[in-house]
């Protein structure tokens, strides 16, 4: 994810599964530690993971728990497409947000701008640092402080249906071109459509804008780029793919639509990232897991790239329990934890000493997936990243619909970014 504005849904925060009975939010001990420097009091952490990651990561909080018994653990798994929101409105408040929060990588900025989050450099949060993937830091980093500390990196890739491919004697597509070509190929040969084709979420539409060689921002020379040529060219694509019947697609509910999907065989390929792994192996389609293959998501007419997203975890500014804070964000983003997330859920470790552990080394997705993240396109770690993201969302409704142009869309989508960002060209 994480993971863009991955999985966004409109559904309710779930309910706290206190792991302790204890007081709501912040902590009871304001220095989170007793008289003999013990740790101690409430560490309050909403964790953004899905249905099947969120029982890992409550094991783990409650593996922190057994370290440090002094401490409770208030775990709350809140839905993604919620948990931006709900942070800003509880920090902003200064009631109900939580002393540590896993975060998109795109938010970290943000809320770091809008002083919600503690810095960590000096806290024990930030531990061996050296150990941590360049690329994986980038996005903890705001104005020269280091606001998070990175639990999980990732990308996306081209999740297919082996035998699907095969019966319908296509090879896997390298780009998507070659994937129109095979679509009426597949459909004829096994009843399945080519493609699911994310239109309701626009970190999805990245790997067709990078395709072309494009990208939203030069946040470099701050210069406006989306609606250049190769940003038109992204929003044909899409528009050609699901015009042929190459693709399927939806306004709403792309994750679980997709997913469900490709779970049950109807399409033979979709573009999704390593959290969603356990989720289709569970699926009748992939009862052998063998069947579940992974490439490189298909190229465009000039290029291939993939954005890089993941999970960073980050201190909330107003914790009343800071020390203990630091401690589990320590604990959470440590080699041992990030061995098991990945032992257990397919996830990419941002720390380079979990990828010689030999169960991680020879992990399928692993082998696939690490040299997709070394190569994955950085996005723009500015303040206002995640906001880029609501322009291209209204603008593929509209192409997928036929209510505009590829051309009006990209226009209208670099007209909105130099609305948000007023000093760009």
């Amino acid at each position: 994810m994480r993971r863009g504005i991955r999985g966004i849904t409109a559904t309710a925060l779930v309910a706290g599964l206190a792991l302790a009975a204890t007081a709501c939010g912040g902590g009871d001990s304001g220095s989170g530690g007793d008289s003999g420097g013990e740790l101690s009091g409430t560490v309050t952490f909403w964790d953004t993971s899905n249905d099947a990651e969120k029982a890992t990561y409550r094991k783990l909080a409650e593996g922190f728990q057994k370290e440090h018994p002094k401490v409770h653990v208030k775990y709350v798994n809140v839905p993604f497409g919620d948990a931006n929101a709900k942070f800003k409105n509880a920090a902003g408040g200064n009631s109900g947000a939580p002393d540590v929060m896993r975060t998109e990588v795109a938010w970290v900025a943000d809320f770091a701008n809008l002083g919600y989050l503690a810095p960590l450099d000096g806290t024990p949060a930030l531990d061996k640092t050296d150990d941590y993937l360049p690329q994986a830091v980038g996005s903890t980093k705001f104005k020269g402080k280091t606001y998070a500390a990175p639990q999980v990196i990732d990308t996306l890739g081209l999740f297919y249906n082996k035998k699907l491919l095969k019966d319908a004697g296509v090879e896997v597509p390298k780009t998507f071109d070659e994937l129109a070509k095979a679509a009426k190929k597949i459909k004829a040969k096994t009843g399945a459509t080519a493609l699911y084709l994310r239109g309701d979420d626009p970190y999805w539409f990245l790997p067709y804008l990078y395709g072309e060689g494009g990208d939203m921002v030069n946040a470099r020379d701050k210069v406006v780029e989306i609606d250049d040529g190769a940003g038109v060219r992204a929003f044909k694509t899409i528009k050609n793919l699901v015009d042929s019947k190459a693709a399927v697609t939806d306004a709403t509910d792309g994750q679980e639509n997709q997913l469900k999907a490709l779970k049950d065989g109807t399409v033979a390929m979709a573009v999704d990232g390593p959290w969603d792994i356990e989720g289709a192996r569970a699926g009748k389609a992939f009862k052998d897991k063998k069947n579940l293959g992974v490439a490189p998501v298909p190229g465009g007419s000039t290029a291939q790239g993939s954005p890089q997203g993941g999970w960073n975890l980050s201190v909330y500014a107003g914790s009343k329990n800071l020390q203990a804070s630091y401690a589990f964000v320590k604990y959470m983003s440590s080699a041992e934890v990030q061995q098991q997330t990945n032992e257990k859920l397919s996830l990419l470790p941002t720390r380079k000493s979990v990828y010689e552990v030999p169960a991680v080394k020879s992990n399928e997705m692993v082998q696939f997936f690490k040299p997709a993240v070394d190569g994955a396109v950085q996005r723009p770690w500015i303040a206002e990243g995640n906001s880029l993201f609501e322009p291209v969302k209204v603008q593929m409704n509209k192409v997928l619909t036929g209510a505009a142009s590829p051309e009006q869309a990209a226009k209208a989508t670099g007209d909105a970014y130099r609305k948000l960002l007023k000093d760009y060209k």
